[in-house]
């Protein structure tokens, strides 16, 4: 009987031990700090989850909702407007000019910027508070899903941001294997009308026109964001102009921004009646609505495909 006492009681100790042991390594788990790399290749560590968090991008917000954080959202800059809860999040700013007492009243533990979209002195200042930054420039389509994951690990919302990334892979390989046969359209896109302004090659919008089966015409220019001529456009010929507006393209809605090219009867795009608009909020933010854009983007290049002569290869 007494050996039966003693050998419950060993027992007893050995999972009070293993019990506290496994405590002690989640509890040293959860305290380690976070550590991920933003889009400029810098380090971004965090010694606990991002809990009150700024978005100073619109594209930004969207990313943090997908991701899992917006409860944990406190401020955002103007035109921050998708999920619509994210209406209600106070304003710090625009893409212009920042609110830096305002941020600072919110006591941020985690800003995500814009590197190309918010004034380079104001994050300056930023950085002087020492105030953790992320700063945000996807380019190619598969980085939404990376930075998806990334947010995720600094926010501890690791299940919903890795299941938001991994339904935005599908829904982009299922366009990529619809549209990868294709014969190809060569684009324009138009970002501006005056002055003329088209997107180059590494621009995530030219990865959506290639995934479409598409072409930029003018991949190859630089900067990012080039001027072009409207001579350079009739050389190019385009068989599809594209351009981003409020809604997307209608038969009975006439797109200003685009009419223009009527002038040029010739011009391949014109011709057959290949000019197109896309939903702006669905093309031009790097967010996971983009594949809805592109869904889009790509039945308006199997329309210009539709209109082809027959005798054309």
């Amino acid at each position: 009987m007494m050996r039966s006492l003693r050998f419950v009681a060993r027992c007893a100790r050995r999972h009070t031990i293993a019990a506290l042991t496994c405590t002690a390594l989640i509890t040293a788990a959860q305290a380690a700090p976070i550590t991920v790399t933003d889009d400029t290749g810098a380090t971004v560590t965090l010694d606990a989850p991002a809990q009150r968090v700024i978005s100073l991008a619109p594209h930004v917000t969207e990313l943090l909702y997908a991701a899992g954080g917006g409860s944990k959202l406190v401020g955002a800059v103007a035109y921050s407007d998708y999920p619509p809860e994210a209406q209600q999040v106070p304003r710090v700013g625009d893409n212009k000019a920042l609110d830096l007492e305002r941020i600072v009243a919110l006591k941020p533990d985690l800003i995500v910027v814009w590197r190309h979209g918010n004034a380079q002195r104001q994050l300056e200042r930023l950085r002087e508070l020492h105030i953790p930054l992320y700063f945000s420039e996807p380019r190619h389509l598969d980085d939404i899903a990376v930075t998806l994951t990334k947010l995720g690990r600094l926010l501890d919302t690791s299940q919903t941001a890795n299941a938001a990334a991994d339904a935005f892979r599908r829904d982009i390989a299922t366009l990529r294997a619809r549209y990868a046969t294709r014969p190809p359209v060569g684009v324009f896109y138009q970002v501006w009308d005056k002055p003329l302004m088209t997107l180059n090659g590494t621009h995530m919008i030219s990865d959506v026109i290639a995934l479409c089966g598409g072409r930029n015409v003018f991949a190859q220019l630089e900067p990012l964001v080039p001027t072009v001529s409207t001579e350079a456009v009739l050389a190019a010929n385009p068989e599809a102009i594209v351009t981003a507006s409020p809604g997307a393209t209608a038969p009975d809605r006439p797109l200003p921004q685009l009419d223009t090219w009527r002038a040029w009867p010739a011009l391949t795009a014109v011709a057959r009646g290949n000019l197109f608009a896309i939903d702006g909020d669905l093309i031009n933010r790097p967010a996971p609505r983009i594949a809805q854009g592109a869904a889009q983007l790509c039945e308006d290049l199997e329309t210009a495909r539709s209109r082809r002569p027959a005798n054309t290869p």
